[in-house]
């Protein structure tokens, strides 16, 4: 035991110090963001080995510029890397601003560079169009003035492009001010199309096929929208989600200013005929936009009717104090219509648990189920599942309580949605912070399997780039509270009551369900109160630690490849912190750096 308390005294210390060891974002960039002359040397070597090489025309909208902010962006394309590019610039403005001068400055400095002067002033739009039309590239990039590209951008992008078959890349970003620093960084979750449907998350710098935007009519004009974001609404609808490449790394580091709006995502919005249009392509017609949150947008989704029966399952022993809130508020605060409450009963004796089964036997909604024998959290589950009724099943602990009477309508109208697989709640402590908000895999002690992400947040904070205030995928969710269709859970085998018979049950149903190709999903709009581990204690209590480290070794051994990668975490950002901490060291290998390897292990012998 002491031996125990030792390892884990240890391991935080060490976790600690890797956590404050790397807060800082500059000393961040100069460990993991600066390219050595080795680096460089390294990069050119691969370029010089490709076979193909598609050339970037990198498109800029000039609506008016001041000069430096013109020529640093210029600059940064020169400095690329990556040979095959050309950059279609496009002044939208009033040609005296610069006298002349930009123009014929531009047309000395490289052949790759072309440029066109509009008569009359049309908006980005138009500009980033008629920039378009000079592009032979075959695959386009957005710069703004001001903007910098980072020296290797369009060799990652050009990699993207030949390694598989995207239409449209996407990468990290930060931002840079006048001074040259570098400051918030982006650093963006794997494609989500949750996610984009409420923020750009391509965002500035994004990449896409050139013939694809022809067909799509180029860049949209309407007034009311952010013509990127339309862009990348459409091209994914057009594309797919499956075509959409996203780089773990700063490639793009946009113009501005430190100051409130850092850890938020851009602040533009697509124009409602995109939103229609993607909805429509996506098959989502029936999706509605409710509000715009700091965070992003929030949309709505329709639940059928009549509304699908919901089956909400909650085992329990005893704990009346606990069961009778949680119940309580299913039958008389949650104004979902059609609900059977499924009580697993895993042998309660006290009066009051058998007083409240006996005051809930004249509701035809409850059910109480007798299992008796060991606690299998796993097995109480699936048995009661095995006798639900309904179209969808709820796992709810029993020490939760609800908060919003809206809270199972949300949930619903994402299990019935194509595609999703289980669906997580916004989960708080009775101190109003955060207990879950989506599952981060790869984290927890004594190594890594999972943890919940942004614990201890406030119950209203925004997050970083909007995290805790918009729908969103996850890898896994909490079965403290997880919605799900019952066929799904019955196909995939639901829980299991063999190796996880208490801790991980969740984590591993839902990468069974994302390895079926559905996506999981949580939301901020159902929120519930949850006593964690009030029922069954904690983990670490005395005689449960060994049955804890032989889930956590099975877990290890199904699901290491997964565990070790989240694609909804990135790969900059530390696993030894639920918060979000920059690594000390990135767990992405450097493009250069795996070609170099990979290219000394085929190499013959001397």
């Amino acid at each position: 035991m002491v031996r125990l308390v030792f390892a884990s005294t240890l391991l935080r210390l060490m976790t600690w110090y890797r956590e404050h060891g790397s807060v800082r974002y500059d000393r961040w960039i100069n460990r993991n963001d600066t390219l050595s002359s080795a680096d460089i040397q390294a990069i050119r070597t691969h370029i010089a080995a490709l076979a193909v090489r598609p050339v970037i025309s990198i498109v800029m909208p000039a609506c008016n510029p001041p000069a430096e902010h013109l020529r640093a962006s210029i600059a940064s394309v020169q400095d690329q890397l990556w040979p095959e590019w050309e950059l279609c610039i496009c002044h939208d403005g009033t040609p005296e601003l610069h006298a002349g001068r930009i123009p014929g400055e531009i047309a000395t400095l490289d052949a790759r560079i072309k440029y066109i002067q509009r008569e009359t002033s049309a908006g980005p739009g138009a500009a980033s169009n008629d920039a378009l039309r000079l592009a032979g590239g075959e695959w386009v990039v957005v710069l703004h003035p001001g903007d910098l590209l980072a020296p290797h951008a369009l060799y990652e992008i050009g990699l993207a492009a030949t390694d598989s078959a995207p239409q449209v890349i996407y990468s990290d970003q930060d931002r840079i001010d006048e001074s040259g620093r570098r400051f918030d960084p982006w650093f963006k979750p794997d494609f989500d199309p949750d996610l984009l449907l409420t923020q750009n998350t391509i965002g500035h710098g994004g990449a896409y096929r050139t013939d694809m935007i022809r067909a799509l009519g180029g860049f949209p004009r309407d007034p009311q929208g952010d013509p990127e974001y339309d862009l990348a609404l459409r091209a994914v609808a057009a594309a797919g989600g499956q075509a959409v490449h996203h780089i773990s790394s700063i490639l793009y580091h946009a113009r501005g200013k430190a100051g409130s709006s850092e850890g938020l995502p851009p602040a533009g919005q697509p124009s409602p005929p995109a939103v229609r249009e993607y909805l429509n392509a996506t098959g989502q017609s029936g999706c509605r936009p409710a509000h715009t949150a700091p965070g992003g947008a929030r949309f709505v989704w329709p639940v059928p009717d009549p509304v699908p029966l919901v089956s909400i399952i909650v085992p329990t022993r005893d704990k009346s104090e606990l069961l009778g809130p949680c119940v309580d508020g299913i039958l008389n605060r949650t104004d979902y219509p059609a609900i059977e409450v499924l009580i697993a009963d895993n042998g309660s004796r006290e009066p009051e648990t058998l007083a409240l089964f006996a005051q809930w036997g004249g509701d035809p909604r409850v059910r109480v189920i007798p299992m008796p024998g060991p606690f299998n959290y796993s097995r109480l589950n699936n048995r009661a599942v095995a006798l639900a009724r309904g179209e969808i099943v709820v796992l709810l602990n029993n020490d939760t309580e609800i908060i919003g009477p809206g809270w199972l309508r949300e949930m619903v109208s994402h299990a019935i949605r194509p595609g999703v697989g289980a669906v997580g709640a916004k989960l708080l402590y009775e101190d109003n912070t955060i207990q879950h908000a989506g599952i981060l895999l790869g984290i927890g002690w004594p190594y890594g399997v999972a943890g919940h992400v942004y614990r201890g947040k406030g119950r209203d904070e925004t997050g970083p780039f909007g995290q805790l205030s918009v729908v969103r995928a996850a890898s896994a969710v909490t079965a403290a509270c997880l919605a799900v269709r019952r066929d799904l859970f019955l196909e995939i085998g639901g829980l299991d009551e063999r190796n996880l018979m208490v801790a991980f049950n969740d984590v591993d149903l839902c990468l069974r369900l994302r390895s079926a190709g559905h996506r999981n999903v949580w939301t901020p709009f159902a929120e519930l109160y949850h006593k964690e581990s009030a029922s069954r204690g904690e983990d670490m209590e005395h005689g449960k630690f060994q049955r804890f480290q032989a889930e956590i070794d099975f877990m290890r051994s199904r699901w290491a490849k997964e565990l070790d990668n989240d694609p909804f975490w990135n790969p900059n950002l530390s696993i030894n912190s639920l918060r979000r901490v920059l690594a000390q060291r990135v767990r992405r290998e450097k493009s250069w750096s795996a070609y170099l390897r990979g290219r000394q292990r085929v190499s013959p012998a001397p």
